[in-house]
């Protein structure tokens, strides 16, 4: 019998977590550089510079890559040679673990994880409990895999309890321009087919932590029908002109995984579930000798790109912004902003929106004023805030209206697109949304130059803040006649990769 220790469970999974959060997996660093490389819509191609940018900066600082810092996911295959020392279940090393990786002075990260899901929503401050799955295997050994899922990415999982006649291409393809880029495209796609309804969803998220090898496999050439999905729905997924961050381009995702089980005659179960350009997972297994050594990637992994932004961008002073000069920006334009930005997300919007419909007084003045939807990390050492990227703009968009209508804002700052509720306000109200990368969670951070908590300092990182920036970069993506770039983008590109034969897109 093989003995595994308690703390070296802890200790493992603590470490894990720390890890992942700072290092990018290598094989998905070099699919977006080569994304990158090829790239050919400039708005796409400075997306992915920051994102690689960022992954290089926050290796180099152990900071994370992005501030949504996840809902933690294990995959615990224990031996049945295998017994513990010590006196705390499984599922309790496993969160304890997870509690002192979020806890960890050096690097804190965002707890948000929310109990009493329907009801208090109340923060369990450490991001507990994970969720897990174990099978109990052959062998002598914990063999571990931990991620951590982005809720952005996350909210983008679709499942269908498909005709066994059914085409499971036609149904992706339908559903991944329905997902947006609140995911932070480009990254990948696992797919789960078979089993029943929870099964598949449980494939498509463990396929997640398999490396990016969908060129190996084009080389190599199918196998399996698994294997011809796969790179079916690599081409065809691509060719969609979606790109990185919804801006259009070539490549929407770095690879797709297929898994299947086997499933009742009557049934074809499916599930997708994204994973962002965050992709955060680690494996190790604990064979009784230690905790798990997770040896550090080598920075040369991380090509040197210079991002900046070559003069190209309009400055803006967000503390003398005018409705008027709103008004002249364009889809597409690049802006750097520079002054006090006020912040607010799913929370503060709900309990503003409360108070005006009774009539209270708020506690922030909007008027002429730019909120952004971000939920920081903490700070350590010198630092004003911990990474500050930008969370999914739609969950705001019933707030929307009332916010422009009721309270003289004039902007919003946030990921992704805007659904069609939102795009009327902003067009109704001659306002604006620009649009910051998913991702880059680090380098905005160091856009910030001061930040305090204004209002709703019960909410945590949901609180308002205000921050004041400098050279913040965000591309105009709602401009004040409703011209959405996140619609117009994706057609343009559609378009042009019809045109482009499929060995250079592949």
């Amino acid at each position: 019998m093989t003995v595994i220790r308690q703390d070296d469970v802890i200790q493992s999974v603590a470490d894990a977590l720390q890890y992942i959060s700072y290092y990018h997996p290598v094989d998905f660093i070099r699919a977006v550089h080569e994304a990158y490389e090829r790239e050919e819509n400039p708005a796409a191609k400075d997306a992915m510079a920051q994102i690689l940018v960022n992954s290089r900066m926050s290796a180099t600082g152990h900071r994370p890559i992005c501030q949504d810092t996840g809902i933690v996911t294990v995959f615990c295959k224990v031996g049945m040679q295998v017994t513990f020392e010590g006196d705390m279940s499984l599922t309790d090393m496993i969160n304890e673990g997870v509690r002192r990786a979020y806890n960890h002075p050096d690097n804190v990260l965002r707890a948000s994880v929310l109990a009493d899901p329907d009801g208090k929503r109340a923060n369990t401050k450490d991001n507990t409990p994970a969720v897990i799955h174990y099978d109990i295997v052959p062998g002598h050994t914990v063999d571990i895999q931990v991620a951590a899922k982005g809720g952005g990415s996350e909210a983008k999982s679709k499942f269908a309890m498909l005709n066994p006649s059914d085409s499971i291409v036609d149904w992706v393809l339908e559903q991944v321009p329905k997902m947006g880029a609140g995911w932070c495209p480009p990254g990948m796609l696992g797919i789960g087919i078979g089993g029943t309804a929870e099964k598949a969803m449980v494939l498509a998220k463990e396929s997640l932590m398999d490396p990016i090898d969908i060129h190996e496999l084009k080389a190599r050439g199918p196998q399996t029908r698994a294997e011809e999905l796969r790179l079916e729905l690599f081409e065809k997924v691509n060719a969609l002109g979606i790109g990185a961050q919804g801006l259009g381009g070539l490549t929407t995702v770095l690879d797709v995984k297929v898994v299947d089980y086997p499933t009742h005659a009557a049934n074809k179960p499916v599930a997708i579930i994204p994973n962002c350009a965050a992709t955060r997972h680690a494996h190790f297994v604990l064979d009784g000798s230690g905790p798990a050594d997770l040896e550090a990637p080598d920075i040369n992994e991380w090509p040197e790109i210079a991002w900046g932004d070559g003069g190209q961008s309009k400055r803006v002073n967000l503390d003398s912004i005018t409705p008027e000069e709103v008004q002249t920006w364009k889809s597409g334009d690049t802006l750097l902003l520079s002054g006090k930005l006020l912040t607010g997300r799913d929370a503060a919007h709900k309990r503003m929106v409360d108070m005006l419909a009774k009539g209270e007084a708020l506690p922030v003045d909007f008027t002429n004023r730019f909120i952004y939807y971000v939920g920081p990390v903490d700070p350590v050492g010198d630092e004003v805030v911990g990474p500050a990227g930008p969370t999914t703009a739609t969950r705001m968009d019933k707030f929307t209206r009332t916010m422009l209508e009721a309270t003289g804002l004039i902007g919003m700052v946030g990921k992704a697109e805007r659904g069609q509720t939102a795009i009327d306000a902003i067009r109704d109200n001659k306002a604006v949304y620009l649009m910051a990368v998913g991702g880059a969670a680090y380098l905005v951070s160091k856009a910030i130059r001061s930040s305090r908590v204004v209002a709703f300092e019960d909410l945590g990182m949901e609180a308002i803040y205000e921050f004041d920036v400098q050279d913040m970069p965000v591309t105009v993506a709602v401009d004040s006649e409703g011209t959405s770039v996140h619609r117009t983008g994706p057609k343009i590109w559609q378009a042009k990769i019809g045109k482009i034969p499929v060995t250079e897109t592949a």
